[in-house]
């Protein structure tokens, strides 16, 4: 598999989405990206703040550019943050580095990101995971 297909995506989005609804999390908002940082489908709930779409994106944005998750990004700022200041610098201010940027490989290669956003950061996760194993991926968070 070289990338994540139209079907993928969508079922990320639906999963997600559900899993946040069942558990009663807030509204999230999910964006999947390919390989190259491009939106490939995004969703953002009924009730959930119209600015999730950037913080979705950056999420997944950060992951994908940088081939680390969210967790790894926001251990990487805490510990140096002058290297994701600079990060953040390089792509026009479009990386948020917490948890639910959520990156997408297929054997070894990174074929794209997942990024929610709309209630706590494990609970974003929580949502991404669950809608990429619906979508038969594996996700590193």
């Amino acid at each position: 598999m070289t990338q994540i297909t139209a079907a993928q995506a969508r079922t990320i989005i639906e999963v997600a989405m559900k899993t946040g609804a069942d558990k009663g999390f807030k509204p999230l908002s999910v964006v999947i990206l390919d390989a190259g940082g491009h939106v490939k489908a995004f969703e953002r709930a009924d009730g959930a703040a119209p600015g999730r779409y950037g913080i979705a994106h950056g999420k997944a944005y950060g992951a994908v550019m940088l081939g680390m998750p969210g967790s790894a990004q926001m251990a990487r700022a805490e510990a140096q943050p002058y290297f994701m200041a600079a990060v953040n610098g390089v792509y026009g201010g479009q990386v948020v580095p917490v948890p639910g940027g959520v990156l997408v490989k297929a054997d070894g290669v990174v074929i794209g990101a997942v990024g929610v956003t709309g209630d706590t950061s494990d609970n974003d996760v929580v949502a991404a995971l669950a809608g990429l194993e619906a979508a038969g991926l594996t996700g590193e968070a």
